[in-house]
């Protein structure tokens, strides 16, 4: 079995084989909380990017995810699931339960941003979104998500006064 630091070695490591930086994550985190937290900093939103990444639940979504992104590539799984991971079907919605279930982790508060994020696509979630190099990322997208969901949600559970959290 893994140990949790080679887990979270592993999980930062696809999320930067795919593309995906920490300070796109942590650019998201501050989309969400700057209107209620003014001078939240890059640093701080980074360090709580930082400590969702370090949650087990989390760790293996991001794995179980890319793994599937990356099969969905390959053309190496059966049909239709081959067909409805690489077309990234709305009506599919498992790739949606995977991001809640790291949203989850942070309360009610994290299923709304994960929502909003979800709809707008803002940053790193757009450029996903829209497969860049024929790349899948179903999951992917949804994940990132939920990690800056959840990152800008335990900055709202940290600082309750100034935060969306009473919103």
């Amino acid at each position: 079995m893994k140990t949790n630091q080679q887990l979270n070695e592993k999980a930062c490591a696809l999320l930067e084989e795919r593309g995906v930086t920490i300070k796109e994550i942590a650019d998201l985190v501050l989309h969400l909380q700057t209107p209620y937290i003014p001078h939240l900093s890059l640093e701080e939103a980074t360090e709580s990017v930082h400590a969702v990444l370090r949650k087990r639940e989390v760790e293996n979504a991001i794995i179980t995810g890319v793994e599937l992104d990356k099969l969905a590539e390959q053309n190496k799984l059966s049909q239709p699931l081959n067909d409805i991971l690489t077309n990234d079907e709305g009506l599919y919605g498992i790739d949606e339960i995977l991001g809640l279930a790291i949203v989850n982790l942070y309360g009610s508060i994290g299923f709304t941003n994960y929502g909003y994020l979800d709809k707008v696509k803002p940053g790193v979630i757009k450029r996903l979104d829209s497969k860049p190099g024929n790349q899948c990322h179903t999951f992917l997208d949804d994940i990132v998500s939920a990690i800056a969901a959840a990152a800008a949600s335990r900055i709202a559970h940290n600082d309750p006064k100034k935060s969306n959290i009473t919103n």
